[in-house]
């Protein structure tokens, strides 16, 4: 290997959507083979292998696959196939969808109009959702909302709309869209909105996307007072004017659920129910990290990485490796992206079949950066 060229590999388990592979480098030929695929008997339309090189454009790729006899052969996708990617430092959106309806519920559920193509874990924000000039459901308007996918066209949203001043929506209203944030966690912990908190000895957050923070996490909060609980406010502090009072969180619940050391008994209660004549100027409630303790390394340990990159966890329990290189426990990350993305495209032969394979398939996969290309 010469001195600029770059290789790295690894393995995923598809979930029949494209899959994006965050690396330190954006690589020019890409290869893979679905173990899955490989490891059983030959059944129709499988794609067991593919190849990319940047020389053939974004999106495309050639596979080898089974065919309906079934046959291994050779074939080519022309469209969502393998492609590469940069983020960049500002946040990139996906293509605008209309929305078919929104429940009154808790968590929400959304219906767009056509095929959605989101994942569990991808981050999305609204626009519109009024159902007419005065009802919907505009208070959620620009809020980003990790997605649990239900269907084809259905997901659910981490926030409760089952409340006085919510109006369902129905009949594709106007202007109602949804779009998918590219790439949500440029940089992180950041600051995360709040959709509840519960009162206690110690308080309870729940965010409306991926908070990452970790146990040891000096936070702070920014609560208008249309929401209520504004004693979470860091300023003013009563006992040492100008000096911010922050918490300490001392339990991850799960990706969107935190626990802080603040004693919430005698606050004023959350509320999530802003009216939609409010909606003009709303701001909205937020936790951030503060201080000089925020998400960074993992820990060195018997068998894992001597120089372990940051992590973030964008839903469930599943930790991510980030692009970065070292970094010191505590440390504030900045999380650009840029990588390799195998889509759910199909080939012009084996048509039926995703170039990404079907949920629970294991990808292996290897990429390069050459040092010069010859065309």
């Amino acid at each position: 290997m010469a001195e600029y060229s770059r290789i790295a590999k690894g393995k995923f388990t598809s979930t029949g959507a494209a899959q994006v592979v965050n690396l330190p480098f954006q690589p020019d030929y890409v290869e893979f083979f679905n173990y899955t695929v490989a490891n059983s008997a030959a059944t129709s339309q499988n794609v067991a292998a593919a190849q990319w090189d940047s020389l053939m454009g974004q999106g495309f790729a050639v596979q080898r696959g089974y065919n309906a006899t079934p046959t291994l052969i050779y074939d080519t996708v022309i469209a969502n196939g393998i492609s590469t990617f940069s983020a960049g430092q500002l946040l990139q959106f996906g293509t605008t969808l209309n929305i078919s309806g929104i429940t009154k519920a808790s968590p929400a559920v959304v219906t767009t109009t056509a095929n959605h193509g989101l994942a569990s874990g991808d981050v999305v924000v609204f626009q519109g959702l009024f159902q007419s000039s005065t009802t919907g459901m505009p208070q959620i308007n620009g809020l980003p909302f990790t997605v649990t996918v239900t269907g084809l066209t259905t997901f659910t949203i981490p926030w409760n709309t089952n409340q006085s001043n919510y109006t369902a929506l129905s009949g594709s209203p106007s202007g109602a869209t949804v779009k998918k944030v590219l790439y949500p966690y440029l940089y992180f912990p950041g600051q995360s909105f709040i959709s509840g908190i519960a009162v206690g000895s110690t308080t309870t957050i729940d965010t409306t996307n991926a908070h990452n923070f970790v146990v040891g996490q000096e936070v702070a909060f920014r609560i208008p007072s249309q929401w209520g609980m504004v004693q979470l406010n860091s300023l003013p502090n009563t006992l040492s004017p100008g000096s911010p009072v922050y918490g300490y969180v001392v339990a991850v619940t799960d990706y969107n659920t935190v626990v802080v050391n603040i004693d919430s008994s005698s606050y004023t209660a959350f509320s999530s129910n802003p009216t939609v004549a409010s909606v003009p100027g709303l701001s909205y409630p937020q936790i951030v990290a503060v201080g000089d303790v925020n998400n960074g390394g993992v820990s060195i340990s018997s068998g894992s990485a001597l120089y372990p990159s940051p992590q973030y966890m964008p839903i469930g329990t599943t930790t991510y490796n980030t692009i970065n290189g070292p970094a010191v426990k505590g440390s504030y990350v900045n999380n650009t992206s840029q990588g390799f993305v195998i889509g759910s495209g199909a080939g012009t032969v084996l048509t039926t079949s995703k170039l990404v394979g079907a949920t629970s398939d294991v990808i292996y996969w290897r990429a390069l950066l050459h040092d010069m290309s010859v065309s």
